[in-house]
């Protein structure tokens, strides 16, 4: 029988110091120093989780330069850079995207395999969320004329590492998209001509991606709630306008925030189809901001007035490291997954 409320992270976990320099730097150490400093440093935050008492673990993306720019790990054709103003990674499209490295973040998993008995979350960045973040008309126009193409040329690197993560064990395969939510806030709808079409064409690379894959997929509704990490604007609006284009979704589960009340009405929820398990995001991320047991508790409460109880996972609202140069206590987010999990506890008391 299926665990009542079982808990998990997003993805990314706080990235200290060390980690950055490490990443930052990788190009001038040996990778064998490299791999060897990563394979220990991923047991440590794995064990964290795990103390923590969640059920399903992430490596904390922590081998990852950047959870978009993943895309140059796995293929050619990209301009790596970085942020002159914090140094962060940047990436964009400047030539013919080629497979070149399948299996980057499936080496993730199988390492994951090795370490832990719990279950395992990998994730992969939605294929228009590449195409809003890594397109430039300058810079990427003579490879891909517009938007759209550069997408669907990435279609099939994405699918071939999925099939690598599903091949090497991963229980869930959670597909990022803070790009489908951005059309949940008035203002932004107002900058395309069409909305609607560009949040359609969203899920439909996603269902592309994933036809035909016998896997546990999960689309993260991400509304850049990690940006409060870095002091970034939060989208306004409720789910109420992609209600249509979520239902489309051909994934088992949808990953959802909540904890914050920008993020409009739970009552959404019931619009939902019936088939979806949901990820409520139900811990809020803001650095400072640590939810008590008690306030986790009554979100899934007002979740259960809409949703049913069997349905539910607990989860952050987002992950704890958006973005490379965003400063994150890590001793604060062990108490917010420690939080969590006891809210858990609690609620399987109460449900039972």
């Amino acid at each position: 029988m299926k665990k009542l409320f079982p808990t998990s992270v997003c993805g990314s976990m706080p990235r200290p110091q060390f980690i950055r320099d490490l990443l930052s730097q990788a190009d001038e150490l040996s990778e064998k120093n490299v791999d060897e400093t990563l394979d220990t440093s991923v047991n440590y935050v794995v064990a964290l989780q795990e103390s923590a008492g969640l059920d399903v673990l992430t490596d904390g993306e922590w081998r990852r330069k950047s959870y978009i720019g993943v895309i140059a790990d796995l293929a050619s054709g990209f301009e790596l850079s970085t942020h002159p103003v914090d140094n962060r990674p940047l990436t964009f499209v400047t030539g013919t995207v080629e497979s070149t490295q399948p299996g980057f973040i499936a080496r993730e998993v199988s390492f994951l395999k090795g370490i832990t008995d719990r279950q395992i979350k990998s994730t992969i960045p939605a294929p228009a969320l590449l195409g809003e973040r890594l397109w430039d008309a300058e810079k990427s126009s003579k490879a891909y004329s517009n938007r759209e193409d550069f997408v669907r040329a990435c279609i099939p690197i994405l699918r071939k590492e999925i099939e690598l993560i599903h091949s090497a064990g991963a229980d869930i395969i959670q597909i990022d998209d803070p790009y489908l939510c951005l059309f949940v806030d008035p203002k932004v709808r107002t900058l395309y001509e069409n909305p609607d079409r560009a949040a359609n064409f969203a899920v439909d690379m996603v269902n592309e991606l994933i036809d035909g894959i016998d896997a546990n997929f999960a689309l993260h509704l991400c509304r850049r709630a990690g940006g409060r990490a870095r002091r970034e604007v939060f989208h306004q609006g409720g789910y109420d306008s992609i209600i249509e284009m979520l239902n489309r979704l051909t994934v088992n589960h949808l990953t959802i925030e909540f904890s914050s009340p920008a993020a409009g009405e739970m009552k959404v929820l019931q619009d939902l189809r019936d088939n979806f398990e949901i990820g409520l995001g139900c811990i809020d991320v803001t650095p400072g901001m640590v939810d008590s047991v008690e306030q986790i508790c009554d979100r899934v409460h007002q979740a259960c007035q809409y949703v049913d109880k069997n349905r539910i996972t607990l989860n952050p609202d987002c992950g704890f490291a958006p973005g490379s140069g965003a400063l994150v206590d890590m001793d604060e987010v062990y108490q917010k997954l420690k939080n969590e999990n006891a809210a858990a506890k609690r609620l399987r008391d109460y449900y039972r």
